[in-house]
């Protein structure tokens, strides 16, 4: 039991045995019969609906695709669909699209299932989206390996499907050789699939082609709900309690023996030869030394150039820091004391460190979410040494618990692994660690978001400086946000918090030459590059349907058309309206249909909106921080709308652009060798949920550790063959927790190291195969 009332106080064994009280009455139904041990609840499945048949010649006339190539194959038991899914295009894809939708209203409680072979010779990491008749969807994924012949399903509908658990990626809800698709990010859950318009199978940034057969997709009736698939699923060390592994740790001792050895292997690393102080590359051309970072052309290839005037590329994990790896315990305070924000402030929710928690506010602890807390086998007791591992998270962006208590498992395993000796000794075990860990591995930098102990270690190693722009501040809604709304840089508001900011990062650098960059802010919703004109242009769309009174950004974009268009009749002319003056345009339009001359007009505001943003941005950091590399606005390729990436390069010395793909494509990159400027990868990872004991592999993914590896290797070959890329950065250094960030439950296996702080040796080897050789490979000697 996680509950501990051994040596409290009698004011907080009080407390705890309410919570105890609330958690007997809050538990999860455990009312339904429990599948037997060791029988496949799926052995004698019930389908209740056929959805496709590819032997019915009717049914074959559904199949579409302009991406990939696919036809019908003869098997065993009749026909099955054979696709090929191209490398040449970003994403590939086919469709199943009947002349009616599927209608699923009167089933319950069932799941999708369909039947697949993996007949290439590489891992296919394979997406399904089912689409309803409003264009809304969910998209699941699943990494099939080679030769992989087997059935993939996922819960549509019943108490598996739709109890939110604050999970990116959810247990295992049977026990069943049949293989669980994961969701392509976070839950769904407003999108109504009672009716199904069309499935839609596809890869996405693929290095090769990839080929499936299908067939055979239905729907089952669930199995019975298995009364603990949902409990105790995480145990003391913040592992899957379920699955053993290769590296899971078991005891304290195992711990401690585990460090014991790695920090003797560590203390005999000699690094990577050639390398200058900062990483740079000793054994090609010596140039400018200017002090700094910056970045030059050499033989018709972009480079960063380090201090010292070596050829530099920058190469190593993004989030090296534990501000976000607390999880949510489903417990919360009912002293609102604790969830007070402020205007001034410049850290955001998720960067933030361990927030103490004052034991009168504990006092008022209650359980808010009984499925979250019943996940847990142990949380230490709130006199137990492990307790200062506690914080608190006062918003989240997802998942059932808007604000509560959190837990961080990663700290608590640094200190069994290290003990303390002085308040917080583990941490700067940690930090001494971390970096022999980098120079071991052949890291060269440590990316974005990294903890800002290490700008100031007398053992540095490069590093990029980040700042998030919050503030009370007008904003303003594109049709999708995926992290929050946009922020409206014409509001003055905007320039005093980036002021505020840009000073604050100034502060932590001091003007190092350690800092060989700056990244403010991370994909924001600027629109989708593609697809509708609501999905490319919402942001200009929210503006125009404001007053301008109201939004600086609508005010900013009349002026605009005021001096584009001499009368108000031009405007309906061009637009197909009616509008009697320019006073209505003033107070706010919305639009019915989209001409396009007004298509034309919303892409210029969105360079201007782009204009507008980086104009501040790159100003202020000029004015407080002019060596450094702005290092861009880190747009991910579901937002980077040509007229943002147009409007960034005046202002960028880098851009950066997170691509969470197998790597970076020959075709669909190839317009960055027309911009003819140094670009930076900001994010990118690998992981898999099999042998890692994880719940989901992370965004792209691997059928196993070893795979895992391959793929980074490359990725990486495509990185380093492409002129223009002068850096790539992993997210993220440590492993999500298992259940889900604080944040908004990512729980994902993209971590070099686990919970534990046990480094994976598969994917740590590729990286010295990869660091050990990228120099010679880039520069060519």
């Amino acid at each position: 039991m996680k509950i501990s009332f051994g040596n409290l106080s009698s004011v907080k064994c009080l407390t705890l045995c309410a919570i105890s009280v609330l958690m007997s009455c809050n538990k999860t139904d455990n009312t339904h019969p429990v599948t037997a041990q060791n029988v496949d609840p799926f052995s004698n499945e019930k389908v209740i609906y056929s959805l496709v048949d590819f032997d019915s010649k009717h049914q074959q006339d559904w199949l579409q695709s302009n991406t990939a190539n696919f036809s019908l194959a003869n098997n065993k038991n009749g026909k099955s669909l054979a696709v090929e899914f191209s490398s040449n295009e970003n994403i590939s894809s086919l469709t199943i699209q009947p002349e009616t939708p599927w209608d699923l209203k009167s089933y319950q409680d069932y799941n999708l299932a369909f039947d697949v072979n993996n007949t290439g010779d590489v891992a296919v990491h394979l997406y399904l989206s089912l689409v309803n008749p409003e264009g809304e969807l969910q998209k699941r994924s699943i990494s099939l390996p080679t030769h992989y012949s087997g059935t993939v399903y996922f819960p549509l509908k019943g108490v598996e499907a739709e109890t939110e658990t604050g999970l990116w990626g959810d247990a295992p809800p049977w026990k069943t050789k049949d293989d669980l698709m994961v969701w392509r990010s976070w839950r769904a859950a407003q999108v109504n699939l009672e009716t199904i318009q069309s499935l839609t199978f596809s890869v996405i940034g693929v290095l090769e082609n990839k080929k499936v057969d299908i067939d055979n997709i239905r729907l089952r009736q669930n199995p019975a709900t298995e009364n603990d698939w949902s409990v105790g699923l995480i145990d003391k060390f913040g592992q899957n309690a379920k699955l053993d592994t290769d590296l899971k740790i078991k005891t304290e001792q195992q711990l401690k023996e585990a460090a014991t050895k790695e920090l003797a292997e560590l203390a005999k690393s000699t690094g990577m030869p050639n390398r200058s102080k900062f990483g740079g590359y000793t054994a090609g051309p010596k140039l400018e030394a200017t002090g700094y970072f910056r970045t030059e052309k050499v033989d018709g290839k972009w480079w960063m150039v380090d201090p010292d005037g070596y050829l530099y590329f920058s190469h190593g994990p993004a989030n090296v820091r534990m501000a976000n790896l607390t999880t949510i315990t489903g417990i919360d305070y009912k002293d609102p004391a604790i969830r007070v924000f402020r205007d001034d402030e410049t850290t955001p929710e998720d960067s933030m460190g361990i927030i103490k928690i004052a034991d009168s506010i504990k006092q008022t602890a209650f359980v808010t979410s009984s499925v979250r807390n019943n996940m847990f086998e142990w949380l230490p007791s709130y006199d137990d040494p492990l307790a200062d591992h506690y914080s608190y998270r006062r918003s989240t962006h997802k998942g059932p618990v808007a604000h509560g208590e959190t837990y961080s498992f990663y700290r608590a395993n640094l200190e069994r692994r290290y003990g303390e000796t002085e308040p917080e000794s583990y941490v700067k075990q940690w930090h001494q660690v971390t970096l022999d860990r980098m120079r071991d591995w052949g890291f060269t930098s440590f990316g974005n978001w990294v903890d800002p102990a290490f700008y100031e270690h007398e053992d540095k190693i490069p590093y990029f400086a980040n700042g998030w722009i919050i503030g009370n501040f007008k904003t303003l809604s594109g049709k999708t946000n995926h992290w929050g709304l946009m922020p409206d840089p014409y509001d003055p508001v905007f320039s005093e918090r980036a002021q505020a900011t840009i000073s604050e990062i100034a502060e932590n650098v001091k003007s190092s030459p350690w800092c060989v960059g700056i990244f403010i802010d991370n994909e924001k919703s600027w629109g989708e590059r593609e697809g509708s004109v609501e999905a490319r242009y919402g942001v200009i769309l929210d503006a125009l349907s404001q007053s301008i009174t109201d939004s600086p950004a609508k005010a900013a974009f009349t002026k605009h058309l005021r001096n584009k268009y001499s009368s108000i009749e031009q405007i309906n002319q061009s637009w197909q309206l009616d509008l009697t003056n320019w006073s209505e345009l003033e107070d706010g339009i919305t639009f019915t249909q989209h001409s396009d001359v007004l298509v034309q007009d919303l892409s210029k505001m969105l360079e201007m909106l782009g204009e507008q943003y980086f104009t501040v941005v790159h100003n202020t950091l000029e004015q407080v921080l002019p060596h450094h590399l702005y290092m861009g606005a880190r747009m991910a390729n579901w937002g980077m709308p040509d007229e943002i990436i147009k409007a960034s390069l005046k202002y960028s010395d880098v851009l950066s652009f997170n691509i969470y793909e197998e790597g970076v494509q020959e075709d669909f990159w190839k317009f960055l060798e027309k911009v003819d400027l140094p670009v930076a990868i900001g994010e990118f990872h690998i992981g898999t949920a099999t042998d890692s004991g994880m719940f989901n592999p992370g965004i792209v993914h691997a059928a196993n550790q070893t795979e895992r590896a391959t793929m980074y290797k490359k990725y990486m070959e495509s990185v380093l063959n492409k002129s223009y890329m002068v850096g790539a950065h992993w997210f993220q250094y440590v492993d999500e927790p298992i259940s889900g960030r604080s944040f908004d439950g990512e729980n994902a296996n993209i971590g070099f190291v686990t919970v534990a702080d046990i480094p994976y040796p598969e994917l740590t080897q590729a990286v010295k195969d990869v660091t050990s050789t990228m120099y010679q490979k880039r520069y060519g000697k």
